[in-house]
């Protein structure tokens, strides 16, 4: 023993290091992220070409029979490459039984595999006793043959790794898990119940791969896993229980990939809690202070606020971040390796890292992506953290899970009137979903005020009802008789039959309508302004601030078509496909001339919905019901509005075609080109699809249909439709009313109705296919995979459908000012929906990273514009607002008096109604009725809305000089209109920085103690180091790591 003891003093001498290397037997390949129970300093690897295993666990006491063997982490510092694991010992001791073993050294060939064995001892030199040595070894060997079929699957060619594969059974344990339990190891049956692990209990499902075994792309799957194996990935395979053909891959990221890839991708991590400075405050003030807050505990608490006392995961901690650095990781605040990072981060670190493995020989065979669109694999997806419900009550026992916990204080609608968590949103979904709910809240948030203020509009008009002298005039006026608003069929109509058309309009066109539709255009230049700050504001508080996306990847379809040619990207340096401008101008060229084609075919729609409605018009008035007779013009409104909304419906699923089909022939570089491509071409076809009879009766219903005796035609055949004797803004609010609460019904249900027939249909036949007898438990794996996938373009239709309301929010307001408060009912329901589908109906959706909404912002910014404009033209030219302003100034009893009260509307009726002679109709317009039903005699003449010349004068229904007046008012107004809410927006947006002051100072603040933090930190290591190497007797030097 003393010889073995010299032989030993002299190895270390020659080789500069306290060891001894004994490797008889062959080299073993390990993939495993399970742990063996080793002694106290004992650390255990195996060599292997793609992983490796190293074991650390702390020694039981014999003292301390309450103790438990504490989880093993692996060291962060391990580089991906091969290492020699080292096996130590303390000094003090292996106690097994009664014997005692002091620094043992030497190498041991465990069952035929090559282990590498290194002691380090700490303490006094003594005889060594090699078989017990041996005796401990054979111990921990129990354990290590747990690992040993794995170990033999990862070499093993076989297809598709079906050595990996287990059956679906969650009632029994595994041979493994028996093993591991028969050898003293602790499994958590829980987490192996749950299905959020590997068998083993330990190892985290980070993501999720779905194939079927009849699927004949099996080469590449089997290059492609052996790839994530080669990458540090954990794998393990499990079949379906209901179908044996599908076969979930699970995978797992090891602590030391996780590092290594968060580092690439510069994900920020927190390193210190943050610490406010506040302002000093004089005595005074703070008194001032202590006196409000006493009077405020007096108050009820804000009910829209969630309970954190209650709820204490809502909040999180306020730390500052720096991107993660191996390196520095001592900077870092880590209180379990396996919580540091988050399930949305390491779902996010393993797609980046498939994203990235090749699946077959050739520059462009790579990526998760291409397999699943060439069909390779069925799905991939990360799993949701468990069930969303429980038996318990959150408030007693707290939330299961942070899914549970969003269902509760965010999905559920008991909690519609509260604030979104949107910390706990972007924690679980990601900070792309986040930004949407946060700016979905927003937006809702806002159009309150624009709500009330409508509401109050509406209700002015109703308070003043009864005082308006242009309704009091309608509905008095039994003497005026109305031309035909039709040929032949219709009937002549007293202008009293439409005194509640006229009070309705006037709930809708009052005086405070001019305000409310500047106020609105006010109200989106203010909404959006005050969205920058919000953004920027969540932006610093999610650590978007210094945020670059990454260079995208070229697209496979743009790098199929263009890889013959190639330049250097200015970028990456490396050479990428090109795509000729010549050619990109060609591809452009023929997708807008796409995209005019569809709109032409939107107008073609709409000129069809107008001559149904000339049609109709003669057909209803010659209608038997007395009740659609004599309400002939609604009832073609009402129809003509549904029948446009079914059109608007089947339109939108041509036009989704199309722009798939305008933007892949664009044939866009990366992903984000595309999106943003396809997102234009659909926002542009539904918009125009969506209110392009909105605008056609806003502006062009009862314009040009000349006047009696000389009506304008289409195709010298059917008379233009006429507006009601009360106007045209009546059909113009049934237009709207009826489309927004449509097409927001509708929307509503296929977000969560149809989601939930096919989630139920699904869970039908999975009972009809089981047996409804036998009862089973799934995994979470085969759970989330009967849900449905998240849509195919992301948040696409969200945004749509909040951009689309928020259009007909503002665009038409002017008619319509009830608009902004069915859009409020409408988005405090729609939040719900979509938390509810995000949280229950879909699958758990990647989370991905973006500073802001997108182009959707340069949309919303569009639309504001388009809203000022519109809304000029609607109250100029739809409205009566400027007829009644001319005649109360220039005509009515006040004129010249400066006043415009409604004792100065007397006589307007009368004045803004021609006269026609009943004998200079043509024959064709002739109605048969000749009026004899209201004075006994055939009548004479008739009125019509128009400022034309009675039949005796010089120029027989000729313009008078006040339809001069009006026309040159209007296009005043307009002007003005224009002009002053534009100087008002832009006066709004220069005075409204985009970053708030408070958060331009936090920020600074942050930069320079984060400065100061890592500073004080490399100098705390240095000096530490430097007291060691004092301590060691070793030189030192001053050199900054």
């Amino acid at each position: 023993m003393r010889d073995t003891t010299e032989c030993v003093s002299r190895r270390r001498a020659e080789r500069g290091r306290q060891n001894l290397k004994w490797c008889p037997g062959s080299e073993l390949s390990v993939q495993s992220g399970c742990v063996a129970e080793l002694p106290k300093g004992l650390s255990l690897s195996i060599h292997g070409a793609e992983k490796r295993l190293q074991i650390h666990q702390r020694r039981s006491v014999a003292s301390r029979p309450g103790s438990r063997r504490l989880p093993v982490v692996r060291h962060s510092s391990l580089p991906p490459g091969r290492r020699s694991v080292k096996m130590e010992a303390s000094s003090s001791g292996i106690t097994n039984g009664k014997t005692k073993v002091f620094h043992p050294e030497g190498g041991v060939d465990l069952q035929g595999y090559q282990l590498d064995m290194q002691i380090l001892p700490d303490g006094p030199k003594s005889d060594v006793d090699f078989s017990e040595i041996l005796n401990a070894i054979q111990e921990m060997a129990k354990d290590v043959n747990i690992l040993f079929d794995e170990l033999e699957a990862v070499n093993s060619p076989c297809k598709d790794d079906d050595s990996l594969l287990h059956p679906g059974n969650l009632t029994s344990t595994s041979d493994d898990a028996s093993r591991l339990e028969a050898g003293g190891e602790t499994v958590p049956e829980k987490n192996k119940s749950n299905g959020l692990y590997f068998r083993d209990g330990k190892c985290r499902i980070d993501y999720i791969l779905v194939y079927r075994k009849s699927n004949p792309q099996t080469e590449k799957r089997e290059v492609f896993e052996r790839n994530i194996r080669a990458e540090g990935l954990q794998m393990e395979k499990e079949s379906s229980l209901i179908n044996s053909d599908i076969i979930f891959v699970k995978l797992h990221a090891p602590w030391e990939v996780l590092g290594r890839y968060a580092e690439q991708m510069n994900v920020r991590m927190p390193f210190r809690r943050k610490i406010y400075y506040l302002p000093r405050r004089y005595k005074f003030m703070s008194r001032i202070d202590k006196q409000i807050s006493r009077f405020r505990r007096w108050l009820p608490k804000k009910p829209m606020r969630l309970d954190k006392e209650t709820l204490p995961d809502l909040e999180e901690n306020d730390c500052y971040t720096a991107p993660f650095s191996q390196q520095r990781i001592h900077h870092f605040i880590i209180h379990n390796k396996d919580t540091f990072f988050n399930n949305a981060t390491r779902s996010r670190i393993v797609h980046h890292i498939l994203q990235r493995i090749k699946y077959e020989e050739g520059k462009n065979k790579i990526g998760l992506n291409r397999l699943l669109t060439n069909g390779s694999y069925e799905a991939a997806f990360p799993l949701h953290e468990g069930s969303y419900r429980s038996k318990n009550s959150i408030r007693t026992h707290g939330a299961e899970n942070h899914r549970h916990l969003l269902y509760e204080c965010w999905a559920s609608w008991g909690v519609w009137y509260k604030y979104q968590p949107l910390d706990l949103v972007r924690r679980y979904f990601g900070e792309k979903i986040g930004l949407y709910f946060a700016w979905l809240g927003w937006y809702t948030g806002m159009l309150f005020p624009a709500a009330f203020i409508g509401l109050f509009v509406f209700l002015y008009g109703v308070i003043t009802l009864d005082h308006c002298q242009v309704s009091k005039e309608v509905c008095q006026a039994t003497d005026i008789i109305m031309c035909p608003v039709c040929d032949k069929y219709c009937p002549f109509m007293r202008l009293s039959d439409s005194c509640v058309y006229a009070k309705v309009t006037h709930l809708f066109d009052n005086g405070a309508t001019v305000f409310f539709a500047v106020f609105m255009a006010v109200w989106a230049t203010v909404f959006l302004e005050f969205w920058k700050r919000r953004r920027a504001v969540i932006a610093y508080d999610w650590d978007l601030i210094d945020w670059e996306e990454e260079e995208e990847e070229i697209r496979p379809q743009f790098e199929a078509k263009y890889s013959k040619k190639e330049r250097m990207n200015p970028i990456s340096g490396k050479p990428e496909p090109y795509q000729a401008f010549a050619d990109k101008c060609s591809r452009l060229i023929v997708s807008a001339s796409g995209i005019f084609f569809m709109i032409c075919v939107v107008i073609a729609a709409v000129f069809g919905i107008v001559i149904y409605r000339v049609v109709t018009v003669s057909t209803f008035a010659a209608f038997k019901w007395a009740l659609i007779r004599n309400n002939s013009q609604v009832a073609t409104t009402g129809t003509a509005v549904c029948i446009n909304f079914c059109i608007i419906m089947l339109l939108n699923v041509l036009y989704e075609k199309v722009a798939l089909l305008l933007t892949n022939l664009e044939q866009p570089r990366t992903e984000s080109e595309w999106e943003n491509s396809f997102t234009l071409k659909m926002f542009l076809f539904q918009f125009v699809n969506l209110n392009s009879s909105t605008f056609y009766i806003a502006f062009f219903l009862g314009r040009f249909t000349g006047h009696p005796g000389a009506y304008l035609r289409l195709i010298n055949r059917w008379r233009l439709e006429e507006c009601h004797p009360s106007g045209c803004l009546i059909d113009l609010c049934m237009q709207m009313g009826i489309i927004m609460v449509l097409k927001q019904t509708w929307n509503n249900f296929m977000e969560l109705g149809y989601p939930l027939i096919q989630n139920w249909w699904t869970r039908r036949k999975v009972r009809q296919e089981r047996g409804p007898e036998r009862k089973i438990s799934f995994p979470q794996w085969e759970k989330d995979y009967n849900l449905q996938p998240m849509n195919a373009y992301g948040l696409f239709d969200e945004y749509l459908e909040m951009i689309l309301q928020f259009g007909f929010t503002t665009i038409f307001v002017a008619a319509f000012p009830l608009a902004p408060l069915l859009a409020l009912l409408n988005n405090i329901i729609e939040i719900r929906l979509d938390a509810y589908k995000f949280v229950t109906q879909w699958r758990r959706p990647l989370a991905s990273r973006a500073k802001d909404i997108g182009i959707w912002y340069g949309i919303l910014e569009g639309i504001g514009i388009l809203s000022v404009i519109t809304n000029a033209f609607v109250i100029a030219i739809t409205s009566d607002f400027i007829p009644r302003l001319v005649y109360a100034y220039k005509y009515g009893p006040c004129a010249g008096q400066g006043e415009a009260g409604q004792k100065c509307m007397v006589g307007y009726v009368n004045a803004s109604l021609s006269v026609f002679r009943i004998s200079d109709f043509e024959n064709r317009s002739e109605p048969e009725s000749d009026g004899s039903e209201f004075s006994g005699t055939p009548l004479k003449y008739c009125r019509y809305r128009d400022y034309r010349d009675p039949p005796h004068s010089l120029v027989p229904y000729g313009y008078t000089l006040q339809f001069w007046h009006v026309l040159a008012a209007r296009l005043a107004f307009i002007i003005v209109f224009e002009h002053l809410v534009f100087c008002i927006k832009h006066l709004i947006s220069y005075l409204i920085p985009d970053l708030p002051k408070d958060l331009r100072d936090r920020m600074r603040r942050e930069k320079y103690l984060i400065q100061e933090m890592m500073y004080e930190a490399e100098l705390e290591r240095l000096q530490k180091e430097r007291k060691e190497r004092k301590k060691n007797g070793k030189a030192h030097h001053n050199e900054w790591p």
